[in-house]
């Protein structure tokens, strides 16, 4: 149930994204406290993205959970800075977050909805 969306102008070897998207699955779920099997990570290389007026190395991420605790999204937001500083070399101050509470009823997986 947990979507980690990472988009960024960078561009990532093919030989490294694996690792990044394994690494971004786990703190996922190590940030939510949430079983790894329900957490789906998407990584997407945009070169065409403007951050400040600079092209320099910037992400947007959006994380969106199922209970996601609101209480904790500033923790939440350094855990996937930290991420994409040491995966990216991206400055925390080059990221954009995003955090989404899903409904239930709008999330739907297996055929039905949770």
């Amino acid at each position: 149930m947990p979507l980690l969306s990472i988009e960024t102008n960078q561009a990532i070897p093919q030989d490294k994204v694996n690792g990044l998207v394994a690494r971004a699955s786990e703190a996922t779920a190590s940030l939510l406290g949430k079983p790894e099997g329900y957490v789906m990570v998407r990584l997407v290389c945009n070169p065409n993205m403007m951050f400040g007026g600079s092209q320099e190395p910037l992400a947007y991420l959006e994380l969106k959970s199922l209970g996601l605790p609101e209480d904790r999204t500033a923790e939440l937001s350094k855990g996937l800075c930290d991420l994409m500083s040491s995966e990216l070399a991206i400055p925390a101050d080059r990221i954009y977050i995003e955090f989404a509470n899903g409904m239930r009823h709008l999330w739907g997986w297996n055929g039905s909805t949770f």
